[in-house]
């Protein structure tokens, strides 16, 4: 399971013309369900989203999360995040879990980040949608379940 956090001053996400759904400051954060994730992957990824710190009380350093900053989220589905571009010139989605599974799996996400105390927008699964940010700082962050074990590069603990 994939997840790009963007932090914002706001966000929104617009349907048909329609705004459905919008945050003030808060985290922007994009989910890719892959083949194989599971519930424990949805939680586990949104904890780590929840309590990263990587807002800023003095504008100096990364020191507060999200549950910490009292900051809002607007989760969006987003297969695409699964595109394999190895290969051609079109990016490949087989990676990407079919929308039946992949669903259940965004909502976990967003209720695990409720759970902890995070007020949460949905865009639209699905749906052709309209996302607007203005990133904070920029600041803008990959998480992948299968990475959160590995040690770091240069095999750094």
């Amino acid at each position: 399971m994939l997840a790009v956090l963007q932090r914002v001053t706001r966000a929104s996400v617009t349907v048909d013309g329609d705004e459905i759904s919008s945050i003030g400051s808060g985290l922007l954060i994009l989910v890719g369900v892959a083949m194989g994730d599971q519930q424990r992957d949805a939680e586990r990824l949104a904890k780590k989203a929840a309590d990263l710190r990587i807002f800023s009380v003095d504008q100096d350093r990364f020191n507060i999360s999200l549950v910490e900053s009292g900051g809002a989220a607007l989760v969006v589905s987003q297969f695409t995040l699964l595109a394999d571009v190895r290969k051609g010139r079109r990016p490949s989605f087989v990676a990407a879990a079919k929308p039946e599974e992949a669903a259940p799996l965004v909502d976990a996400f967003a209720q695990t980040l409720r759970d902890l105390g995070v007020e949460v927008a949905m865009g639209r699964f699905g749906t052709y949608m309209q996302v607007g940010l203005e990133n904070d700082g920029p600041v803008t962050i990959l998480l992948d379940t299968a990475d959160l074990d590995k040690p770091r590069r240069g095999g750094q603990p």
